[in-house]
């Protein structure tokens, strides 16, 4: 995988040194997270979730990407079990670890998701659950440009997006108690997401409101056309 460069010592403007402050927070967090993974495993059934999106996917035996994929569970583990190939990214190491054990199938990456880089139209499907709204806003444009361009046409996506619902603010750029932590979360509001989202170039195929683990979060599904081969 080529990873992008970035210098730290030019340019820097104070979301950049917010981002960056926030990025490494929640490594430390996720990676806090890890030893207490066992007894939280299955705290959040998302069976009918992916059920229902695996039957949207068009091919069999495809090639997945998980962006921010934890410990492989349950959606690398749900893949790789209907022999799907998966990639998995992670900022967190302690939580790439447990993948090796969970599901060591995934061929991983420890890395930012905002510093993935792939070939164009590499994968039939991508998800990014609980993972994109730990992402500062401003940057959800250049990662949903990514996952258009990495999808092959006729490719899907699947990904959680906190909302009003979740934060009580119609925009959001802050924190929130999870699991005993304060998280960072940010988000803008759905129909600007919507917007974003056409001007990529996507097909919104399902907007819906889920009451999972006590946690109502928007799960989104979009399809890159099958004329594009961008």
């Amino acid at each position: 995988m080529k990873e992008e460069k970035r210098d730290e010592f030019s340019g820097f403007s104070m979301q950049r040194l917010q981002g960056d402050r926030v990025r490494h927070t929640l490594q430390e967090i996720y990676d806090g997270f890890a030893d207490t993974y066992e007894e939280n495993r299955g705290l959040f059934d998302m069976t009918d979730v992916f059920e229902s999106f695996f039957r949207r996917l068009t091919v069999e035996g495809g090639r997945v990407l998980d962006m921010g994929c934890g410990a492989g569970e349950p959606f690398a583990r749900f893949f790789v079990d209907h022999d799907w190939s998966v990639v998995g990214v992670d900022f967190s190491k302690r939580m790439l670890e447990l993948a090796a054990r969970y599901v060591p199938q995934m061929n991983t990456i420890h890395a930012d998701m905002r510093d993935a880089a792939f070939e164009a139209n590499q994968f039939d499907a991508i998800v990014a659950i609980f993972s994109l709204f730990h992402i500062p806003r401003d940057d959800h444009g250049d990662l949903f440009a990514g996952f258009y361009r990495w999808l092959r046409p006729q490719g899907k996506a699947l990904f959680t997006y906190a909302t009003k619902e979740y934060t009580g603010s119609d925009e959001f750029d802050g924190y929130k108690a999870f699991m005993g932590q304060e998280l960072y979360y940010s988000h803008t509001t759905p129909d600007k997401l919507y917007a974003i989202l056409k001007e990529t170039g996507f097909d919104i195929e399902s907007a819906d409101y889920r009451n999972i683990g006590d946690e109502v979060l928007l799960w989104i599904t979009v399809s890159k056309p099958a004329a594009d081969m961008a």
